[in-house]
């Protein structure tokens, strides 16, 4: 993984496809005020490591892309959806991740001899939930559409602390909900499990 490469990329889409009014203070809040291109995307599970919740966020933006190309996806569930709409959900589902990873350091036995490790804690000094923490962040910039709001709050999908029926009607009126949470498992589930693959056919 290359953060300033992912960095280059993410900045270069943001400012390619999103023009929404203020949408330049947005990107100096995520490039000057925040940790986004050097934080992880979470403390154990999918990329805990630096650089992890840029990488993470330009994933998801690849497959909410390649879900939303396919004739099925716009001929049968109707979901025409701009190239704005797709890099503001997708690139900034996960902004409530920023500021909120620490460092700190454990013992950890290694080849026998217990070592100091870093690993990631969490800390959230605004803790207003997940998805609509994403939100709230995202619109004190910028304006999002009830579309982008509800996809935004609702891509951890059936794997969030709400209830299955409160996810499942949040899909069925909003199916770019669904478009997003589908991408976002497929970043989370299987292009970090191919990255690591393939990292460990490398060494």
């Amino acid at each position: 993984m290359d953060i300033e490469k992912n960095k280059e990329r993410f900045i270069s889409l943001f400012e390619t496809y999103i023009k929404r009014r203020n949408s330049e203070h947005l990107l100096n809040y995520i490039i000057n005020k925040s940790d986004f291109f050097t934080a992880p995307a979470s403390t154990r599970y999918h990329g805990a490591y630096e650089g992890g919740l840029c990488e993470h966020s330009l994933q998801v933006y690849d497959c909410l892309k390649d879900y939303l190309s396919r004739p099925r996806v716009k001929e049968i569930y109707e979901l025409d959806v701009s190239e704005e709409t797709i890099a503001i959900i997708a690139l900034l589902h996960d902004l409530c991740k920023c500021n909120v990873y620490k460092t700190d350091t454990k013992n950890k036995k290694i080849n026998g001899a217990w070592q100091q490790v870093p690993y990631y804690v969490f800390e959230d000094p605004f803790p207003y939930g997940h998805g609509e923490k994403s939100v709230f962040m995202i619109q004190h910039y910028i304006p999002l559409t009830a579309a982008e709001a509800m996809a935004i709050r609702y891509h951890m999908g059936f794997s969030s602390t709400e209830s299955a029926s409160q996810v499942g009607q949040a899909f069925n009126k909003y199916p770019l909900a669904f478009a997003l949470s589908t991408a976002d498992m497929e970043a989370t589930y299987f292009l970090e499990n191919i990255q690591k693959h393939e990292e460990n056919n490398d060494e």
